[in-house]
């Protein structure tokens, strides 16, 4: 994979907006990207303990995950301390709350919207009622935000059944904000089911778009009854 501007100029780049900002972990250390060292399983521990955020070489999945810390640096930070403190109680099995942290920070998009019919549909999975036969008001009224960095890398060869776990927020608020709020708010036994889908192409504007587009159930699945 090409690099954007060579790593250690991309790095020099990075820790300049990071200092600017004053990125910090939770537990106050200054946020740097660095070159990756020795494979550690315990990279989230490594990030708070120290602040050094890996990022290897033209590798385009660890530098969205840096523009994913210089956008939301309040809600990475707690991503992050809240997997540092599941992490020694876990005794080798991961739980189900540290699932969910990393389906967000990998897969996670922010819906802003307060129109209940809107809301409806997406929550039901009503995928072609809501984005052709609404398209218009959904336009007006629904911003879709990509969290995830894995979805920015995927986007680049982007394909219809690209789908991101859905944080809905009422609009205007402060994105950041929202997810932190949202994430210290979360109780030990959430899980990623508590996120419903939603496929981003879907999105009036996105793809070449008809009214077939929105029947292919490999792309627009209907819910399970479940959910």
């Amino acid at each position: 994979m090409r690099p954007w501007l060579g790593l250690e100029r991309t790095l020099d780049a990075l820790n300049r907006v990071a200092e600017a900002r004053n990125l910090r972990t939770e537990n106050g250390n200054p946020v740097r990207f660095v070159p990756p060292g020795a494979k550690d399983a315990y990279y989230e521990l490594k990030v708070f303990r120290s602040g050094e955020v890996e990022t290897r070489p033209d590798n385009l999945h660890d530098f969205f995950n840096a523009l994913a810390w210089l956008a939301f640096p309040r809600a990475k930070a707690r991503i992050n301390a809240m997997h540092a403190a599941q992490m020694p109680r876990e005794n080798g099995h991961r739980g189900r709350l540290r699932d969910l942290l990393t389906v967000f920070d990998e897969g996670g998009a922010i819906v802003e919207c307060e129109d209940a019919e809107l809301l409806a549909h997406l929550e039901h999975g009503r995928w072609k009622t809501l984005f052709w036969q609404n398209r218009d008001r959904v336009r007006e009224s629904m911003r879709i935000t990509v969290f995830g960095h894995a979805v920015m890398e995927k986007v680049l060869e982007p394909w219809p059944g690209i789908a991101c776990k859905a944080l809905i927020v009422r609009p205007g608020i402060d994105l950041d904000e929202a997810v932190h709020t949202w994430l210290a708010g979360l109780q030990p036994a959430a899980s990623p089911r508590d996120l419903g889908p939603v496929p981003v192409f879907g999105y009036p504007g996105w793809a070449v778009q008809t009214e077939a587009f929105y029947e292919d159930a490999r792309y627009f699945r209907p819910l399970r009854p479940s959910r």
